[in-house]
C-alpha cells in the first residue's frame, strides 16, 4: 500500500519539520501554517520514508520524518519515478507533481555532515489542486 507516513510543519525555512497529527491543506497555497506555503510551484514537499532509509544506511541512526524539511513523508512509492503533471490523491486532497528534486541551498545540515542529501534528487513537489485534510496512515493514490 502507497500510504502517508507523517506531516511535517515548519514556521520558518532552513529547518527541519516538526510532525504534526494532521495538515490543512489549502487549494493553491500548500500546507496552512508551514513557511513554503504560498502561490508558487512549490507548496508542498514529499520524500519518501525509502530516502530517509537509505540515509540511515549511510551512518545516521537518528533521522526522522521532517529532517529534510518534507511536508509529506511518504511510503510504498519511488517518487522521485512519477512524471511532471502525475497527480496524487490523498483522502480526496489532490496534489499534482511540478518539480523533481531541487538545488541543495548552502548544503543542508544533512549534507555538511556526511557528504549526501536525498532530497535535492528524491524529493519531490507539487501544488495543491484540491485541498482538505491529511493525516499519517492515508492511502496515496496515483493518477496518471
Amino acid at each position: 500500500m502507497v500510504k502517508v507516513v507523517a506531516i511535517n510543519i515548519s514556521e520558518q525555512r532552513g529547518i527541519p519539520k516538526t510532525t504534526v497529527s494532521e495538515g490543512e491543506f489549502i487549494t493553491d497555497f500548500g500546507l496552512k501554517g508551514d513557511a513554503h506555503a504560498g502561490n508558487w510551484h512549490r507548496q508542498v514537499s514529499f520524500l519518501g520514508q525509502e530516502s530517509i532509509d537509505k540515509m540511515k544506511a549511510l551512518g545516521i541512526k537518528d533521522l526522522g520524518a521532517g529532517q529534510f524539511a518534507e511536508n509529506i513523508t511518504t511510503e510504498g512509492i519511488v517518487l522521485y519515478s512519477l512524471p511532471i503533471g502525475t497527480r496524487l490523491d490523498i483522502n480526496g486532497v489532490i496534489f499534482e507533481v511540478t518539480q523533481i528534486g531541487k538545488e541543495c541551498h548552502q548544503g543542508c545540515a544533512i549534507f555538511q555532515q556526511i557528504g549526501k542529501c536525498v532530497m535535492p534528487k528524491e524529493g519531490i513537489f507539487a501544488r495543491v489542486i484540491q485541498g482538505g485534510t491529511v493525516r499519517p496512515g492515508d492511502e496515496i493514490t496515483i493518477e496518471k
